[in-house]
């Protein structure tokens, strides 16, 4: 999985009229949970562009500027309601030999056969909870569809790793190939085609045995 470093400067104080001030000066305070302490720290807000305005997903190194540096990733954020400026953020510090939860993005590959024919792809997730060491957590978890059919559906099943444990009900459904009004039949010549190709002939042009 992909790191980003974070520098940032440790803060001793932590009242409301000292978190007002960093914000004032364009400063979003932050605390690390999950560690022997609690580290309490502020970084300018353009430092967590490429980490909070993204789909994609990170570990964070946090670079303070006694020197120490902790691994972590982000587990909550506060926006203010009418600017959306970043108000606050949670981190969990990591730990190379605990496992961590995280939603990791899901994107399709292959082209669906119902698709194809007309039918139309929806979602019913777009990030993957999981759990696992950070080390052998992806960027993103791959699904084939190329097999799905109108009325198919891709289950979390279908994307298990010995790398992870997915936090979700065996039968929850990724995705699906959900019919339209232009949606037409399975093509035969694709159908015998495949067939073909494992070695089956089709029924049609089966031999008649000799008498």
């Amino acid at each position: 999985m992909k790191s980003l470093t974070i520098n940032a400067s440790q803060r001793e104080s932590v009242g409301k009229k000292a978190t007002k001030a960093l914000r004032n000066a364009g400063q979003v305070p932050c605390v690390i949970y999950g560690g022997d302490t609690i580290v309490h720290f502020a970084a300018p807000e353009i430092a967590f562009k490429n980490l909070v305005y993204t789909p994609d997903v990170h570990t964070v190194v946090i670079a303070l500027d006694n020197g120490t540096k902790i691994n972590a990733i982000l587990q909550d954020i506060q926006f203010h309601p009418v600017t959306d400026r970043i108000l606050h953020i949670d981190f969990i510090e990591i730990f190379d030999d605990k496992p961590i939860t995280m939603e990791i993005p899901f994107r399709t590959v292959g082209n669906s056969r119902g698709v194809r024919n007309g039918g139309v792809l929806r979602f019913n997730l777009r990030r993957i909870k999981v759990k696992g060491l950070a080390s052998n957590l992806p960027d993103v978890i791959e699904g084939d569809i190329t097999q799905l059919k109108i009325g198919n559906k891709l289950y979390v099943t279908d994307v298990a790793s010995d790398d992870f444990t997915i936090l979700h009900p065996d039968n929850t459904v990724i995705c699906m190939v959900k019919t339209s009004r232009v949606a037409v039949e399975e093509d035969e010549d694709e159908e015998e085609a495949e067939a073909a190709e494992g070695g089956e002939t089709p029924a049609a042009e089966t031999p008649a045995a000799e008498a």
